[in-house]
């Protein structure tokens, strides 16, 4: 297991990371605005546990495999791009305002709104590779299981991430409740998840590998 010093030093390093704005924080952000609180951590717990996904696979080596096989890290890209996209559209074709009093939030499952999280973050090969990239570091050879030590710190940076974008999610839905005053823009918010959605998809199709 890793000692206190790597468990402190990582802790703050998942602390600067999950504070600076990124497409996860955004999404969270854009769900709790357009569909409020409940979305957000529902949103949130599905990218968490994207995120031990992510650390399992790294211990085990199938992320190397983004490193080895660059046709795997395409596949991978460009499902991830289809996927948002595809939320992007439902997101506008949507016929209920978000801010209704039959709201979306009520109409989409909580099952649903988990899966989307998790299902963006999954199909985020940067995701997998920034993992393989910094939990090394931290993982001590001779401490014991691989898998437990990845699993350890995933749950640290999720545990972190939860305290930053719990605040988000605060933040979001206040901002919702104000929104909902604005009567001459009712689908406002709908609008701006799936410019989140759409955002995010042109994020992952011409960025690069690094």
């Amino acid at each position: 297991m890793p000692d206190i010093s790597t468990i402190a030093l990582f802790a703050a390093a998942s602390l600067v990371l999950t504070a600076t704005p990124g497409p996860d924080m955004l999404l969270i952000a854009s769900r709790s605005i357009s569909q409020g609180r409940s979305a957000g951590f529902l949103t949130y717990a599905g990218i968490a546990l994207g995120t031990y996904c992510h650390a399992l696979a790294a211990a085990l080596g199938l992320s190397q495999l983004f490193v080895t096989v660059p046709i795997a890290y395409e596949i991978v890209r460009w499902a991830g791009c289809a996927y948002l996209l595809y939320l992007a559209y439902k997101t506008v074709r949507s016929q209920v305002p978000t801010l209704s009093p039959n709201s979306s939030l009520r109409r989409l499952s909580g099952r649903r709104i988990f899966g989307e999280g998790l299902m963006t973050n999954l199909l985020n090969p940067k995701m997998a590779l920034f993992v393989l990239a910094l939990f090394p570091q931290f993982v001590d050879a001779s401490g014991g299981s691989m898998v437990l030590q990845m699993l350890v710190l995933a749950t640290i940076l999720n545990g972190i991430g939860l305290l930053v974008n719990g605040s988000v999610i605060l933040v979001g839905s206040h901002l919702r409740a104000r929104l909902a005053g604005i009567r001459r823009f009712p689908k406002l918010p709908q609008y701006l998840l799936a410019g989140v959605f759409t955002g995010l998809a042109c994020r992952l199709a011409l960025g690069s590998r690094n």
